[in-house]
């Protein structure tokens, strides 16, 4: 293996498209997939768990958050990649089977919130209509929204940036007009902030917590094109930072509205359009329709920015011969087949599995490869790159007790996804160490 995969900026096409995401273009980026999935995603499925206190468990979330950073940052500005996180695990656990394996469960986390965010797209669409338990159109328009995703990254980096950074401006924007109004005509203690908060226990509070983790988890999009940021090293922490502000801000002030807009039953019966729902009876049919445009436009920048980022992954994963790839006749780079390729995962995961489901196997691998990365970097890294120890600690530990507590919630309400998860888990540190066996083969033969 060379350092040509290592540092991503030899190749012929890190060098063409370096310097093409600029400050702003990337706070647009980061803040297009988190703002997706996050409030019209997992709004719902935090309430029914963290019950009146869902607005804190945004807070906890971002805390969380805010302490996994510590580990991409400090890696990021000492070695801003295209392969972001790939590159991170190579230099901590070697060119092996664990580095390719969380890099692949990153991938696929990546891909999953696609396919989360592409349903959530289709249900607004459909609720002006009654129509969001038609299952078929769900699918739909949550596969035509992909395909959309598909041609926009295909036009090129400039053009995912400047859509990103104009349709992230729209949707927060319009956010803020909705949660701010929605506040006003309600009334901040009402709602479901009268319910007895007492009843929450504390490991469907921590449960909650990973739901928000994944709604804040889009900022692996900026570490994903550090290579191609405007002076990464600079820039790379400053945008994740900026991200993580501006989201839990915005994630905040919606919690509030819509629980002073719906009680916590009206919230999770209407888990997947939560907002829209919240939107009727605090700003009527006017502020309904408006909630869904801002919808709209929100998830349809998550999902163009979760693309970009995770093809640029999975083209650096094959040059640094962690997976393996064939073009199955397709013409055109790496890159464009990955694009390819993650469409074709995302919208199959879009068909088969519904919003909760795909948010809670989302969670899962995530999780997994969040504490590798920490604990790889504690036990091999931090002194070169000038890390404190008890940070990545702290940040391993939060994973680790967020996901305890997830998984025991997950095995009481649905257990097949536990099953579905640890599976998948197995299934590609299998496969990895099968196609990095046979390649170890091949190249001493």
């Amino acid at each position: 293996m060379t350092e040509t995969g290592h540092e991503g900026h030899s190749t012929k096409d890190n060098q063409e498209n370096k310097g093409t995401i600029s400050l702003y273009g990337g706070i647009a980026m980061g803040t297009g997939v988190m703002i997706g999935a996050g409030i019209f995603a997992l709004t719902g499925q935090i309430a029914e768990l963290a019950g009146p206190l869902f607005p804190l468990s945004f807070v906890a979330g971002a805390l969380v958050t805010a302490l996994a950073a510590y580990s991409y940052i400090k890696m990021s500005n000492a070695w801003p990649s295209s392969g972001g996180i790939a590159m991170i695990l190579q230099k901590t656990y070697g060119p092996g089977v664990v580095a390719a394996s969380a890099s692949l469960l990153m991938a696929l986390s990546m891909v999953i919130n696609e396919s989360l965010v592409a349903r959530t797209f289709a249900t607004y669409a459909l609720r002006p209509f009654g129509m969001e338990q038609n299952s078929l159109l769900l699918s739909v328009l949550a596969l035509g929204l992909i395909v959309f995703a598909y041609l926009v990254n295909a036009a090129g980096n400039r053009s995912v940036s400047g859509f990103s950074l104009v349709m992230s401006a729209i949707k927060i924007g319009g956010i803020a007009i909705f949660a701010v109004t929605a506040i006003w005509a309600s009334g901040l203690f009402s709602g479901a902030f009268t319910q007895d908060a007492s009843m929450t226990s504390g490991g469907s509070f921590l449960a909650s917590v990973a739901f928000s983790i994944l709604a804040f988890k889009g900022f692996t999009t900026i570490t994903n094109s550090g290579g191609e940021i405007v002076d990464p090293h600079r820039n790379v922490g400053r945008t994740i930072i900026f991200s993580i502000a501006i989201c839990v801000a915005t994630y905040l002030l919606v919690a509030l509205a819509v629980g002073s807009s719906l009680t916590i039953g009206q919230i999770v019966e209407a888990r997947d359009y939560s907002l829209a729902a919240a939107a009727r009876p605090a700003l009527g049919q006017v502020g309904f329709y408006f909630t869904v445009l801002i919808a709209l436009a929100a998830t349809t920048s998550g999902v163009i920015a979760s693309v970009f980022a995770v093809s640029r992954m999975l083209a650096m994963l094959t040059k640094m011969k962690m997976i393996p790839h064939s073009h199955f006749g397709m013409s055109g780079s790496i890159r464009s087949h990955m694009l390819v390729y993650t469409v074709v995962v995302a919208g199959a995961l879009a068909v088969l599995f519904d919003l909760s489901r795909i948010a809670s196997l989302g969670v899962f691998f995530y999780l997994v490869m969040d504490m590798l990365v920490h604990w790889g970097v504690f036990r091999h890294l931090r002194h070169e790159i000038g890390a404190k120890a008890t940070v990545l600690l702290t940040a391993l530990a939060a994973d680790a007790v967020i996901l305890a507590a997830f998984t025991m919630i997950k095995l009481r309400s649905d257990p097949m996804i536990v099953a579905y998860a640890v599976g998948g888990i197995l299934l590609v540190f299998a496969a990895e160490w099968i196609f990095l066996s046979r390649q170890s083969r091949e190249e001493r033969e």
